[in-house]
């Protein structure tokens, strides 16, 4: 397991997501705020939140990237989650992140989306990274415009409309 690999960014460090992390992520992804667009408003089972972070683990064995765990240096516990994840059908990588509500606000999902970019480029050696949210949630399309992404589309998926944003390994700066 890749859990050796830690990402940090004052006031922030980041690790992979460890099975023992299951109690801490599955509130924050419990959490009203962060689940109205993670999982549509669903209170997922513990036995789900269990398979993401297996899934993960699983990820960071075979391609290096999956879920990270957000840690603030003065604060005891997980304050959120980033990194990347396949969704839809067929499976498209995309980069995401969530924060608890009492982090919002401060910068920090900016800090995130930027430093996965980094890391999507220079470690797991992509050529584009998207992100997409629910059209409704302003707030994740700001974050994904202060990280140098770019509008790229808008579509409808399961009943859900969504704005997808990109950057391309051509027009990624280092931004830190």
């Amino acid at each position: 397991m890749q859990n050796h690999i830690r990402l940090e960014f004052k006031p922030l460090y980041l690790r992979p997501l460890l099975e023992t992390d299951l109690d801490e992520i599955h509130a924050i992804w419990i959490n009203e705020h962060v689940r109205k667009y993670l999982f549509d408003d669903e209170v997922i089972l513990k036995e789900t939140a269990l398979e993401e972070i297996e899934n993960s683990i699983s990820s960071f064995q075979q391609y290096k990237y999956g879920l990270w765990g957000v840690f603030l240096k003065d604060v005891t516990g997980i304050i959120g989650f980033t990194g990347y994840r396949n969704y839809h059908d067929p499976p498209e990588l995309q980069l995401l992140y969530g924060l608890l509500p009492e982090y919002c606000g401060n910068g920090y999902a900016t800090i995130l989306a930027k430093l996965m970019i980094e890391y999507g480029f220079k470690e797991l050696n992509l050529d584009e990274i998207i992100a997409c949210a629910d059209v409704p949630n302003v707030a994740s399309l700001k974050v994904m415009q202060r990280a140098g992404m770019k509008f790229d589309k808008q579509i409808e998926i399961g009943g859900l409309d969504l704005i997808y944003y990109k950057i391309v390994r051509e027009n990624f700066t280092q931004n830190l």
